[in-house]
């Protein structure tokens, strides 16, 4: 899961890289005020489900009961059918009314060919949701990596085509092809799930023939909790896409109205939030979703079985590995922001010190998602939510104050961000710690590799200017640099003790290769 999840932001990372030197940063501003109302929609009608469907199955399973556990399948699908194409229809017929909201007409066109995706997502959800709830992740991470090699495919050819077939707003159109693929890769991603649901088929039919229960749970029962654990989910989500668009309308409007910008330079500006920041940072966020999401099913059944010491064991170590990775690559990030944006985008070099200042969330939002992952396995979806609010409620002043002064301009909404997972993450945290009454392992989630990432940061930097000095490129620096900074951290971790045996079994390529 965790590598098809790093594999599928990989690839998604990788053809932003062609799509933003083809439309530029004007052009990631208005491919991200679609996105992010596309990405509301989505979280109101399946972010929720694949949790809640896990989770339940998962449970159902573990008492052998397969036929409910089918059930609760069946009845998630329809739900998020019928959702699906509801938020479909408000896309689809509101985009020129939503695109004015935001303050950015010219993504009339993005949030219209974004529209159908949110139905298909949906439809997927729920089939990932069951596959993991049974403890098949394969056809889940398989379908993340179909879904977004059709989706950088097809995302850079739209593009290319759109904005060579119309002249009057090419960039706009060039928005609307990125995003008109992925749908493409969405559609993909379904063939290949339903494909292996039918293959996985025979093998489910005869686990519910051999259930001496057959089936005992009513549907309103189990549609009233697939509810109540998916809406808190929802909500804590929304809460957080709700502040994208809080962001999409306020940095926009308090750098024109605040700080005096044209509207171009603050479309700019806001395409280096969305388009470089954003992007880079959630790269390795995504090992906390992968590890959350593996989690939920696996501590949903512990819980269960009344195996309480194996719980904490698990939450213990999946926090220690998300932290193994994501620490360093925070510290990697903040230390040649500047130098990996122009190696990236060398168009459109804008941006790196966004991602210098901005790095260090990637720590407090993995936290906040492994955090989040933890405690809706264990039944405590509301907690999440109330977390998420208080971030957001902490973003917003922060945002309004800090984009008017024209000297940091978008680097306050970085620094907002900031906050917000700051104050989500420790609530997360104490919670957690209190309802499972979790004795943190500091040194291995911490301090070991806090310790040995910032002797990375200081041997990264060193590197970098010996080779820039010695070969005047930036482009073989940054690579020299990076490479040497893994072997300095991971040197360091198995010197401190901070990598151990049990560690390392637990990464699944290592692991096969001990094998």
């Amino acid at each position: 899961m965790t590598v098809a999840s790093l594999l599928a932001r990989f690839i998604g990372f990788v053809y932003r890289l062609p799509l933003t030197n083809m439309i530029g940063d004007e052009g990631n501003g208005i491919y991200s005020s679609a996105y992010y109302i596309y990405t509301f929609f989505l979280v109101l009608s399946s972010a929720g489900l694949p949790a809640a469907i896990s989770k339940m199955v998962s449970e159902r399973v573990a008492k052998g009961r397969h036929n409910d556990a089918y059930k609760v399948f069946r009845i998630a699908l329809i739900s998020a059918t019928v959702l699906g194409c509801v938020c479909f229809a408000a896309l689809y017929f509101g985009a020129d009314s939503i695109s004015r909201l935001i303050q950015q007409p010219r993504s009339y066109y993005s949030i219209m060919t974004l529209s159908p995706t949110v139905l298909i997502v949906a439809i997927i959800a729920v089939f990932r949701g069951y596959f993991q709830g049974v403890g098949n992740v394969a056809p889940s991470a398989v379908s993340q990596v179909v879904d977004q090699v059709f989706n950088a495919v097809f995302s850079v050819l739209c593009a290319h085509l759109l904005m060579k077939a119309v002249s009057n707003d090419p960039v706009a159109l060039g928005a609307a092809g990125g995003t008109l693929g992925t749908g493409i890769g969405a559609l993909a991603g379904l063939a290949f799930i339903v494909f292996m649901f039918y293959l996985a088929y025979p093998a489910i039919r005869q686990s519910r023939a051999a259930d001496r229960h057959k089936g005992t749970e009513p549907g309103s029962k189990i549609t009233g909790e697939l509810f109540a654990t998916a809406v808190p989910i929802i909500l804590g989500t929304a809460v957080f896409a709700i502040t994208n668009l809080i962001d999409a309308v306020m940095i926009m409007g308090r750098l024109t109205n605040g700080a005096g910008f044209a509207e171009k330079t603050a479309t700019d500006l806001y395409g280096q939030v969305t388009g470089k920041y954003v992007v880079l940072t959630t790269l390795p966020i995504s090992i906390s979703t992968a590890f959350a999401a593996a989690a939920i099913p696996s501590i949903a059944a512990s819980r269960v079985k009344g195996d309480y010491e194996n719980v904490k064991r698990k939450i213990n170590s999946a926090i220690r590995l998300t932290m193994l990775f994501t620490i360093p690559a925070a510290v990697g990030l903040g230390v040649l922001g500047p130098q990996i944006i122009e190696l990236l985008f060398p168009n459109v070099p804008g941006g790196g010190e966004l991602l210098s200042i901005g790095a260090v969330s990637i720590i407090f939002l993995s936290l906040t998602q492994i955090t989040t992952g933890m405690l809706q396995s264990i039944g405590k979806v509301r907690i999440p939510v109330i977390a998420a609010v208080f971030g957001a409620l902490v973003k917003i002043p922060f945002n309004y104050f800090l984009i008017a002064i024209p000297s940091i301009n978008v680097k306050g909404a970085v620094i907002s961000t900031i906050a917000c997972y700051i104050v989500a993450s420790g609530i997360d945290w104490m919670m957690l710690c209190r309802i499972t009454k979790l004795k943190p392992d500091y040194k291995g989630i911490l301090i070991k590799p806090l310790f040995s990432a910032l002797l990375m940061g200081f041997s990264v930097y060193v590197s970098y200017y010996l080779s820039f000095f010695a070969l005047g490129r930036n482009s073989v620096s940054v690579l020299v640099s990076v490479v040497f900074g893994i072997g300095v951290y991971f040197a360091f971790m198995a010197f401190t003790n901070g990598l151990n045996s049990e560690d390392v079994r637990q990464i699944p390529l290592v692991r096969r290769l001990l094998k």
